[in-house]
């Protein structure tokens, strides 16, 4: 027996390993089968070179597990070794010392094993002592077995092996016995070994029996070798890529389509990525898109190679120019990730324009499911928009898609403002917003449904991209000046009537955030029409998605309450209270009307006068007048918002306003209706 030591400059390389891959204890496994698979794979290749004259064609791995002896073995039928090659592989670690081991690298944990080909070593994060048992695939090679208790101290000795390969046996320390057990075994094979290139044999295949499950001689194979993007596009038929989209993800819905890459220059990469149904949820969909290096699981969480609306997409990247372990900040830096992440945004940009240009029919049947994506796309990256702006569709409510020049095509002669300004109307949500909806057709307005998840955001940014545009939502304003034209309706009211009109009306409002405003529409129109600001609702409704703008997101919602002064319904309600109270009011503007000429005449001498320049006398006699004015405007307020409290017509047009906005709910309905029936009788 030979005896020696680890050729490393540390005292002790193992609680190093520890100290740093610890977080990460189960990818032991997966760095032994994969140095498994590659000795495989190197017998097959001398194999199919005539170097090697055994049949290769059933070689697998095998995992075991005995919980009795604590111990987890991998065995492959690969090219074995020798003991130089022990000693080379093996034995030889090169390091320049464990302090400057641990200050160089402290930053940069998942670089380690993949960085000083550690994978082996990975194997004393949860083993007190290890084993090989190998045998070289050179003619008379002599078996041997290497032994290592986790101290710089091995030994060697020859021993009898039939068969060539390698056996790694693990005797499982107290800390990591989890191990032991199937079912943990069984999910990191599933999680990182699922497709690799060799047959990985776990447990054996089971038949029902005898009222139960019963293990049978045959080996249980865990993984599929040959997975869909190993193949050539050529190969395989749409079924193939909806299966393999179900054995990733077997409880979701079928995809809408896929992209398959093969790339070969100027960096290695190979994958599937499919299209899912997505709608509104974005974060839930996230970290689907799995990547590979060759065919061996490396990691879910893909930000730094794909960009970040690509990891809405699900699927498959495989890329031997990714190392193994590798940090985000290497994924971040390094130029082949970023060569990557450029051309999948390019190739997933052609591939839709593609569809849009074969098959539009399909292609607008599915956007309400691509949209959420592609709109993501076009906020957060500005290369995909050059591009997507060739597909990228509007929708309105009559359910036609335009792209972005048919679209204005469209509108522009009907819908461009005194200013030309285009202005594209829009609506979130069509049975709330149904009767500003109605009366912006029967204008001849043609309205868009931007009902997205992202649309606030998405909406802003056309703004900016289309020359003299603007957004408006359809109920932010009535429909005569949602696009400002230079015909304006006479009024039936006076300034006057509307100034006595207004606390009638407002003390009727559901809340003081209601605003009164009279306009001109036709004696057609609603007598009352609720509106909100374009700019306000937009704000709060940006965010929501965006805790920098918490300041939007708290201020109340407030609303526009628009009275039509040509409705019939609000010429009787003015002549009811000229008719009432009339006399009360002319008694108090009379009152008021010689104090504001009187004030007046004081502010007009005082214009051109500096403060310090005003006598004293005439500055308390103008604020006497103020006050005066003051106590009798709200002497005359108070009266027209009695008036108005005691009104049931006021209240029966202002809750007709907030039923077709859907606002009136409860109590409030249900007095509705008392109140109507009355007005009826």
């Amino acid at each position: 027996m030979q005896k020696g030591q680890i050729g490393i400059n540390t005292e002790n390389i193992f609680p190093i390993i520890k100290k740093f891959l610890y977080s990460d204890q189960e990818i032991f496994l997966r760095e032994l089968i994969s140095n498994a698979v590659d000795a495989t794979q190197k017998l097959k290749t001398l194999a199919q070179l005539g170097q090697y004259d055994k049949d290769m064609s059933e070689a697998k791995i095998k995992i075991s597990v005995d919980e009795s002896k604590k111990t987890i073995t991998i065995s492959d039928e690969g090219i074995g070794m020798t003991e130089d090659e022990i000693e080379k592989y093996i034995n030889q670690i090169a390091f320049s010392g464990a302090e400057e081991f641990l200050e160089k690298y402290k930053d940069k944990v998942d670089a380690i094993i993949g960085h000083f080909g550690l994978g082996f070593y990975s194997s004393f994060m949860v083993a007190e002592k290890v084993e090989i048992l190998t045998k070289s695939h050179q003619k008379d090679a002599e078996a041997i077995k290497w032994e290592c208790d986790g101290s710089p101290e091995y030994s060697i000795k020859p021993i009898k092996k039939k068969t060539v390969g390698t056996d790694i046996i693990l005797h499982i320390d107290k800390e990591s016995e989890e191990f032991l057990q199937s079912s943990k075994i069984t999910e990191i094979l599933d999680k990182y070994c699922k497709f690799l290139p060799i047959p990985i044999a776990f447990g054996k295949e089971q038949e029902y029996k005898d009222e139960k499950n019963i293990d049978t001689d045959k080996d249980k194979i865990i993984n599929n070798t040959t997975p869909a993007w190993t193949k050539k596009p050529t190969d395989l038929e749409d079924a193939d890529y909806v299966n393999f989209y179900k054995e990733l993800y077997p409880a979701s819905e079928d995809p809408l389509f896929h992209i398959h890459l093969n790339v070969d220059f100027p960096f290695n990469l190979t994958g599937i990525l499919y299209f899912p149904k997505i709608r509104n949820n974005i974060e839930v969909q996230k970290n689907k898109i799995q990547l590979y290096c060759n065919q061996v699981f490396v990691t879910d969480s893909v930000e730094g190679i794909v960009p970040e609306f690509l990891t809405l997409l699900h699927g498959v990247l495989d890329s031997p120019d990714i190392p193994l372990n590798v940090s985000r900040s290497y994924l971040q830096s390094d130029q082949n990730v970023k060569k990557i992440s450029n051309h999948i945004t390019k190739k997933v940009a052609d591939r839709l324009h593609e569809i849009f240009k074969n098959n539009r029919d399909d292609f607008e049947k599915k956007w309400d499911d691509l949209k959420l994506f592609i709109t993501y796309g076009m906020l957060s990256d500005e290369k995909f928009y050059e591009r997507a702006e060739k597909f990228a569709l509007l929708k309105n409510v009559d359910n036609s898609y335009y792209t972005f020049e048919e679209y204005k095509t469209l509108i522009k002669e009907n819908q461009t403002d005194k200013n030309d300004t285009l202005v594209y109307l829009y609506a979130t949500d069509e049975k709330k917003q149904y009767s500003y909806i109605k009366a912006a057709k029967e204008k001849g307005y043609d309205v868009l449904i931007m009902d997205g998840h992202l649309d606030a955001h998405f909406i802003n940014q056309l703004e900016q991209k289309f020359e003299k545009t603007q957004f408006t939502r359809v109920d932010s304003d009535i429909v005569e000046k949602l696009i400002q034209k230079e015909d304006v309706n006479e009024t039936r009211l006076t300034q006057q009537e509307k100034d006595s009109l207004t606390p009638v009306f407002s003390v009727q409002a559901p809340s003081e955030h209601y605003i009164v405003q009279f306009e001109s529409l036709q004696d057609s129109d609603m007598p009352v029409i609720i509106t909100q600001s374009e700019f306000m609702r937009r704000m709060k409704d940006m965010a929501k998605m965006n805790p920098g703008m918490g300041f939007y997101g708290e201020l109340p919602d407030s609303y526009n309450l628009v009275v039509n002064t040509n409705h019939e319904l609000i010429t009787q309600i003015n002549e009811d209270c000229t008719k009432k109270l009339g006399k009360k009011i002319q008694d108090l503007d009379s009152k008021i009307e010689p104090l504001s000429k009187k004030k007046e005449t004081l502010e007009n001498e005082h214009k051109d006068k500096k403060e310090e320049e005003i006598p004293t006398e005439e500055k308390d006699t103008k604020a006497d007048l103020s006050k005066e004015i003051e106590v009798l405007n709200e002497e005359k307020k108070s009266i027209l918002k009695e008036y108005g409290k005691k009104n049931d017509l006021v209240k029966q047009v202002i809750d007709l306003a907030l039923i077709s906005n859907n606002m009136l709910q409860g109590e409030d309905l249900n007095e509705f209706v008392k109140r109507s029936l009355t007005l009826i009788k």
